[in-house]
């Protein structure tokens, strides 16, 4: 039998078709592959022609690789592209059940299709042993079993997240998960998690009507990564130290965090879905940590009204600030959201964009807050810019991540006391937040600390790395050994 050290996985890598969790794949198959693994990254087709329409790229380019440049530098990386199943002119969106449906029933096929090619091509050297897919995938454990590959789930947000839906068992027998009128006290019996208020959860646990296609779709993709043979987080040891022990006893499980790219610099390799704005020339011109940034991520959408409320709260606030406006912020994709001169209005104080840098922006000396909804790369990206924060969560994982920077770390505050935002209450928190942000600063210390110590060689993600590419060739090993078993 092959000796372990001489074992060079390869593996497929296939995230979920949205921005956020495109940007730590890439950011992870560098990581990895620097490390002496062998990927193939597989992006959808759609994924693949936004990412191109960004870069202003011709679509008659059909060679287009986004990793050419880590190619170049001598990592091996390989790219491919595969339908999601529906053409690329549908609107998944504005077909948004339809479109959970097929990644549900048809998206596997496509999957299937590509890794057995993969799998039995006599080209692919090494030969194809590990799958990573996204933990919001239903499929891999079954595409895992048949190709008899090694199973790993990315679980692309906190471990907090994850144990409040690997414990959802727990959640509904004490009544406070799939009730018409869910217990609203704490919570306090899932194992690692000291205390977790109701409100916390993740938006899709705390719904009391949890019954639709995209609840059933995210169910039954942590009911899948229950049977991977590993799970790799984005987080940090010490930022979530008994919740990722108390995971570890029931699965093998390894914090990574933070993935991003060499140096905290923006990646060679294209990311962004949208085409970027570049603010720094503004920014410039800026004194140091004066310039509030808003943004509300990649995928959250919020009501025009919100919008509206939130620009005449700016008016009123008097705050410097660099505001993200996506064109699908909200579902109606109107295309006037901003109030009649509003842009006028704040003039040299204020700047409206449909899309940046995230990286570029929040690193900048001059932005000293960011208002933002607590997606977790841009809580992991704040912290470690030490940035603090101005907390607004619009779903899924981002009441978890609040719970975690205002309650636990103590490096943001909350912006409205509920989930209705009023224009005099954002001016007044924003200006409060101004004058309270040195004591979070502090704090922000400490936070920063602890992810720039776990990413070096002998911190919590660098041994978790070498003990990670340690156990996937021993699972290699142990798959190869009972597949020659079971011929003879």
């Amino acid at each position: 039998m092959e000796p372990e050290e001489n074992i060079k996985p390869h593996a497929i890598m296939i995230p979920l078709p949205l921005q956020g969790h495109i940007v730590q794949f890439i950011n992870l198959a560098i990581k990895l592959a620097s490390k002496g693994l062998t990927i193939t990254f597989v992006n959808t087709h759609l994924t693949h022609q936004r990412l191109m329409k960004a870069q202003s790229i011709s679509e008659n380019s059909p060679d287009y690789n986004i990793f050419s440049e880590a190619q170049k530098s001598g990592l091996d990386i390989r790219y491919t592209t595969i339908s999601d199943g529906f053409p690329l002119n549908f609107d998944r969106m504005g077909n948004h059940d339809q479109f959970m449906e097929g990644l549900f029933h048809v998206f596997s096929a496509q999957v299937d299709d590509l890794v057995g090619n993969l799998v039995n091509s006599n080209n692919q050297n090494p030969p194809v042993s590990c799958l990573i897919a996204d933990t919001f995938f239903v499929w891999p454990s079954a595409i895992t079993k048949k190709y008899d590959l090694v199973n790993i789930s990315f679980f692309t947000e906190a471990a907090l997240a994850f144990t409040s839906y690997y414990h959802m068992d727990l959640l509904k027998i004490n009544g406070h998960f799939g009730s018409q009128d869910n217990r609203e006290d704490t919570i306090d019996y899932i194992p690692g998690v000291q205390v977790i208020e109701p409100g916390d959860l993740p938006s899709y646990i705390q719904d009391s009507e949890p019954w639709d296609t995209m609840h059933r779709y995210i169910f039954k993709s942590l009911e899948d990564a229950g049977k991977a043979d590993m799970i790799i987080c984005n987080t940090v040891q010490e930022l979530e130290s008994s919740t990722i022990a108390a995971l570890q006893e029931k699965k093998p499980f390894y914090a990574l965090g933070p993935i991003f790219p060499n140096g905290f610099t923006k990646s060679t390799i294209p990311t962004n879905l949208w085409m970027e704005s570049d603010p720094t020339r503004w920014l410039n011109g800026k004194p140091k940590g004066s310039v509030m940034y808003i943004s509300f991520g990649s995928l959250a959408n919020i009501s025009r009204q919100d919008i509206l409320e939130m620009a005449h709260g700016l008016l009123l606030s008097r705050v410097s600030f660099i505001w993200v406006v996506r064109p699908d912020i909200t579902w109606s994709l109107e295309s006037n959201l901003l109030p009649p001169r509003f842009e006028d209005d704040v003039k040299d104080r204020g700047l409206v964009v449909s899309w940046c840098s995230q990286i570029d922006v929040i690193s900048h000396p001059a932005i000293g807050g960011f208002l933002t909804h607590c997606g977790w790369n841009s809580v992991l990206e704040s912290s470690w810019c030490k940035v603090p924060m101005l907390c607004f969560p619009i779903f899924t994982d981002q009441f978890t991540n609040r719970k975690l920077v205002v309650s636990e770390w103590k490096v943001g505050f909350d912006l409205s006391s509920g989930r209705i935002l009023r224009r005099q209450e954002i001016a007044q928190k924003i200006d409060c937040f101004i004058t309270e942000a040195n004591k979070l600063r502090i704090n922000l210390e400490e936070t920063r600390k602890k992810l720039e110590d776990a990413l070096s060689e002998n911190g919590s993600s660098g041994r978790n790395y070498k003990q990670l590419i340690c156990d996937i060739k021993s699972k290699i090993q142990q798959k190869s050994k009972s597949t020659k078993t079971s011929f003879i």
